[in-house]
């Protein structure tokens, strides 16, 4: 079907995306959206909280459409700008782990097919996909990927911490720091209204199916069937979740017997460890948080 075609177009640019590997990216989708005749407002600021102002006065002022380019905390600055509105949200995948360009079906590590799918798309209805909201304390935000409680957020914890190295072998490092001290943590779990505890290593509350890069944490993971999809690795030895931990990235972990899928509509994570969550790879806050799906709350250009 075709959608009437917008005119005024925001673009974000994540001019650190990939540790900067990918600047000309953003001027290039510009320049197209203007030679395909859109008005564009192109916005590329140092840091992102000033990019996520100077987006958020963008959309206030009146847009047809908010395209980020950059990798999935670009997508988390868009979902949480048009949710819940009737701005379609476009994503140009130029980031590390492009995660939910991926669950999507857009063009990754192509910059000439991405371009093309984004004009293509601006002449289509949106597809409509559910986000989740997580309340912290007294801030909610969306999320539309995946919120990690467990041990891949401990090492997105770390990883944050460090200065040196700069590329994505800093993770690495801290994903084996971790290890040395792996260990169970004590959960709470409150799906749909029902308490219940687990001794677990991992625990993530999935609307799409991967995080990292492509690490297939909740395959069976659908983004418009108004359910999340809770993932729990239950209490393992050190060496068992060494041999399991690996099989995310074909997804072929589901059938080990300390792995759990639940659906749910809301979910309420606890625990006195000190775990923090990160949704989209950005920083919510320590448990507990309460999460929440909004089924067809958001609009994608595909």
């Amino acid at each position: 079907m075709s959608a009437a075609p917008a005119s005024r177009i925001t673009v974000a640019i994540n001019p650190n995306a990939s540790f900067g590997h990918n600047r000309e990216v953003g001027p290039r989708v510009v320049e197209a959206l203007i030679q395909a005749g859109y008005d564009v407002a192109m916005l590329r600021e140092p840091n992102y909280e000033l990019l996520r102002r100077e987006t958020a006065h963008a959309v206030d002022a009146g847009t047809d459409a908010l395209v980020v380019v950059g990798g999935d905390g670009m997508v988390s600055l868009g979902t949480n700008l048009v949710a819940g509105t009737s701005i379609p949200l476009g994503i140009i995948a130029a980031g590390t782990g492009n995660d939910m360009a991926r669950g999507l079906g857009l063009p990754i590590g192509d910059t000439d097919a991405a371009i093309r799918t984004l004009l293509e798309s601006l002449h289509r209805e949106p597809r409509v996909i559910d986000a989740a909201s997580v309340r912290h304390g007294d801030l909610t935000t969306w999320y539309v990927g995946v919120l990690s409680a467990g041990f891949d957020a401990v090492v997105n914890e770390r990883a944050n911490t460090m200065t040196r190295p700069r590329g994505s072998s800093r993770y690495i490092l801290a994903l084996l720091r971790e290890l040395i001290t792996l260990k169970p943590v004590s959960y709470t779990l409150t799906i749909d209204g029902v308490a219940r505890s687990v001794d677990g290593m991992l625990v993530s509350v999935a609307n799409n199916v991967s995080l990292g890069g492509g690490m297939k944490v909740a395959p069976g993971a659908l983004l418009d069937d108004g359910l999340l999809d809770v993932f729990i690795v239950k209490k393992l030895s050190r060496f068992e979740f060494l041999r399991v931990f690996p099989r995310v990235f074909s997804g072929t972990h589901t059938t080990h017997p300390a792995v759990e899928f639940v659906h749910a509509r809301s979910v309420r994570l606890e625990t006195d460890a000190a775990i923090v969550a990160y949704a989209d790879g950005e920083r919510v806050g320590p448990l507990p948080v309460d999460i929440q799906v909004a089924p067809g709350v958001l609009r994608v250009l595909v």
